[in-house]
């Protein structure tokens, strides 16, 4: 389906965040290894969790959904032997990363599988550090990418990790390691992309009851232990929220967006210091986080490593903006949904401004902007990052606009109840 972005001018609007999709994952993964039965509240329901908890099913795990509440029957971390079984994650890469791990629990041989364009994303990263703790790993057709089969013992012990691709690697490792055979300390190679998702997997962790910590010699040691049975409700996603928060430098005006914990561990509240920085007025209280610009916005230069998920979001804003915007620390964005190097390119100039990018940096300069057509290629957050570029535009349509359900289903919804879409 299509949707036509009309311009809009001054606006104040309320959102809601929906449920962070990181803390879902990882909150369904901790609580299918856990001692009882976990009730998780207010969770993501989109493409990628199903996924998830399509892929926990197969391997044994009791899980029930209704309403807005899902129940986790722990497995204590004996996995129930359902064999030789095939588990296709379709194009969440999440999923796909953290079931590699998790399937080594599994007594059987398990084949993960997925999308075209998951077999072109690397897995050889995780593959290699699993294959250091037990794993045994055959790849079915190009070495290093999906589909391939693992099985074998998690052994645990001393893993080195190049995360340089993804921090879902060690993330993968890590909310499984009290279940390995011995303690796990996880070393990273070199830098390690997207960091502070690493953050939200030790949260998850510890709110389970897992004891997780980094040493002085900057490795993350895990303890064996079992995780706990608990009632754990999913804080605000602030990923999601920044394509509110974006409307108010590019309209003008003022937007509160509720259910954001203020002090959540998320490297995307980097965001908001980025509009700060812009000249946009940012006021956080218990629950919200209001931003508002009532003037014109400069360009920033800024480090995106830790917070890859906002860069495209950062990059719509910062077409609007008086002066050139520098953007570094995007090197891993090529291994995403898309190449989100490609699919910025393609958005700002389409949009009229100029883009040029190094080998880990870009910089938007604006120009007079214009509307565009985009195909999205699948891409939930190309789709929703040029979408508000188009409520400063005009002119702007999405094609193929059902790709948002991969993280945020209600996007076109939550925009419509604000008035800035027709029905």
């Amino acid at each position: 389906m299509d949707i036509n972005i009309k311009k809009t001018g001054n606006i104040s609007a309320e959102f809601t965040a929906p449920p962070s999709k990181s803390y879902t994952h990882r909150a369904l993964i901790a609580a299918a290894l856990a001692t009882g039965i976990s009730v998780i509240r207010e969770p993501l329901i989109s493409d990628d969790i199903l996924v998830t908890i399509e892929a926990l099913t197969k391997l044994g795990v009791e899980i029930q959904k209704e309403n807005n509440i899902i129940t986790v029957k722990g497995t204590a971390g004996v996995l129930p032997d359902v064999g030789n079984v095939t588990i296709d994650c379709r194009n969440s890469g999440t999923s796909l990363r953290h079931m590699t791990t998790f399937s080594l629990l599994s007594p059987g041989k398990i084949t993960l599988t997925g999308s075209k364009r998951m077999m072109e994303r690397p897995i050889d990263g995780l593959c290699d550090a699993l294959k250091q703790a037990g794993a045994e790993i055959e790849f079915i057709g190009n070495e290093g990418f999906p589909p391939f089969r693992i099985s074998g013992e998690f052994e645990g012990g001393r893993i080195a990790v190049d995360a340089s691709k993804s921090s879902q690697f060690i993330s993968s490792i890590m909310i499984c390691a009290p279940y390995a055979n011995a303690p796990v300390d996880i070393l990273p190679k070199g830098s390690v992309a997207s960091r502070s998702y690493v953050d939200i997997t030790t949260d998850v962790m510890r709110k389970f009851g897992g004891d997780v910590y980094l040493t002085p010699d900057k490795t993350w040691h895990v303890s064996q232990s079992v995780y706990d049975a608990i009632d754990y409700t999913v804080e605000g996603d602030y990923s999601s929220a920044s394509y509110f928060f974006a409307i108010a430098p590019i309209c003008g005006g003022k937007i509160k967006v509720n259910n954001l914990n203020p002090n959540s561990v998320q490297g995307d509240r980097a965001f908001l210091i980025a509009l700060g920085d812009m000249g946009c007025s940012i006021v956080k209280d218990d629950n919200s986080v209001t931003v508002e610009c009532t003037r014109d916005i400069n360009g920033v230069e800024i480090d995106m490593s830790s917070c890859p998920d906002i860069v495209q979001t950062l990059c719509s804003v910062s077409a609007f903006a008086k002066t050139k915007t520098i953007i570094r620390g995007i090197s891993h964005l090529k291994y995403k949904e898309s190449d989100r190097i490609k699919a910025i390119e393609n958005v700002i100039t389409s949009s009229g401004c100029i883009f040029d990018n190094g080998e880990n940096s870009l910089s938007i300069t604006p120009k007079d902007l214009r509307g565009f057509v985009l195909e999205p290629h699948d891409d939930h957050r190309t789709a929703m990052s040029a979408a508000i570029i188009g409520l400063g535009t005009g002119d702007v349509t999405i094609k193929n606009s059902e790709c948002v359900s991969k993280s945020f289903p209600e996007f076109w919804e939550e925009l419509r109840r604000a008035g800035l879409l027709e029905d």
